[in-house]
């Protein structure tokens, strides 16, 4: 569970800052940079640190109260900054120390910017709970993110009736990357879209529907800015069908037919059923019948069991039994088998020999590793499945 407090960067502003790790140190002077004004902000933090067995990987979010820029139709908002998916603190708690040259723990932190509604004195903190999410993924599947990348969500990302339910990322438009003692951090910010933003994306790139949001006039007369695109409190006749009815949807559709996509791979869901395989029962995903009958070994699946069979006759074609005299004790120095299983006995009846590691380990083992299946039956969530065609062209 997280709770909301102030930080202690005004403690770090007065001359504690070597109390601070340095990755959290080298953060939070970017954070200044952009905020010097409030170098105590609010934070939303992790009670139970994720390296002292909590759920959630951010040790800090902070939440910033951004001024906008009426110049560039750019409204007042909040600016939340996570803390965690770097290496805060270089003594491998988190994250592996690599050196100075590469990236800090994942390499990136994540950043959002939310609409301030009037009269709104506190900013919500359910976008925290969406950047904990994130890092979650991240930590558990260790895949990274990167500018243009999308975000499938399929859900409103403030859990309401909202449209905008999925994400793209871009480069944070004010905050700089920075160099700390572990290594370099960027600062990818989180762009809330609609389900057809995310298709033009996945047709063609995250960076060019990036490029268009940023210069698309919203029906209420608001540039649909990058930092506009994530105030997901918008009603649904100002979401993203405004892009799709939009001339330039002209651009999507040429890039999409000069450029193609830019997908290289999909994180995907993936099962698998060996169909050579008889059926267990009838609920087994593997039964395929043919006419009344399930489908059996093949022809090449029998041959090379057959051939592991008769290499697993002529390998012990020699007698394994030990000699009937024979009563030595080996209590000191184990026995290896053929099967490379170690095994220590005093002394082995007949029975004991048949039944013995050393002679039944050679055929699974010679099936497990040198059996071919003739079919596989592979298995995808739809999206992935779609999107899969992309990534091979």
């Amino acid at each position: 569970m997280d709770e909301m407090r102030p930080s202690s960067g005004a403690a770090a502003h007065l001359g504690l800052a070597s109390l601070f790790p340095p990755g959290l140190q080298a953060i939070y002077g970017e954070c200044r940079r952009l905020y010097p004004d409030q170098a105590n902000p609010l934070q939303v933090t992790a009670i139970v640190k994720y390296w002292l067995g909590g759920p959630d990987p951010l040790d800090y979010i902070s939440m910033y109260r951004n001024l906008g820029c009426p110049g560039q139709d750019v409204p007042e908002h909040w600016h939340y900054v996570s803390l965690g998916l770097s290496d805060l603190y270089g003594d491998n708690r988190v994250h592996e120390f690599t050196g100075q040259e590469g990236p800090s723990g994942f390499g990136f932190e994540l950043t959002f910017r939310l609409k301030r509604e009037a009269g709104e004195t506190a900013p919500p903190t359910w976008p925290a709970e969406l950047m904990q999410g994130l890092a979650r993924y991240v930590f558990q599947s260790e895949n990274t993110f990167c500018s243009g990348d999308h975000i499938s969500w399929h859900s409103p990302l403030d859990n309401s009736e909202s449209r905008i339910q999925h994400m793209l990322l871009t480069e944070d438009p004010q905050m700089h990357p920075v160099q700390t003692p572990f290594g370099h951090v960027s600062f990818l910010q989180i762009v809330g879209v609609c389900t057809e933003e995310l298709q033009a994306a996945q047709q063609w790139n995250g960076q060019g529907i990036l490029d268009l949001l940023r210069g698309v006039h919203m029906s209420d007369g608001k540039r649909w800015s990058i930092i506009k695109s994530v105030a997901v409190k918008l009603n649904t006749s100002t979401c993203l069908r405004v892009l799709i009815a939009h001339p330039k949807q002209e651009r999507v559709d040429k890039g999409i037919e000069t450029d193609g996509s830019n997908l290289s791979g999909v994180s995907a869901k993936c099962a698998w059923d060996d169909l050579s395989r008889p059926p267990e029962d009838e609920d087994d995903s593997r039964s395929i019948c043919i006419g009344s009958q399930p489908r059996r070994l093949s022809d090449k699946d029998t041959e090379q069991i057959r051939e592991a069979l008769r290499k697993g006759l002529e390998i012990n074609s020699k007698s394994v039994l030990p000699p009937i005299s024979s009563q030595r004790h080996s209590h000191d120095r184990p026995q290896q088998s053929v099967g490379h299983f170690q095994t220590q006995q005093i002394s082995r009846s007949r029975k004991d020999s048949l039944e013995s590691e050393s002679s039944a380990a050679i055929v699974p083992h010679e099936l497990v590793r040198t059996r071919q299946l003739e079919s596989v039956h592979l298995k995808f969530n739809q999206e992935s499945g779609t999107l899969l065609p992309l990534c091979l062209r």
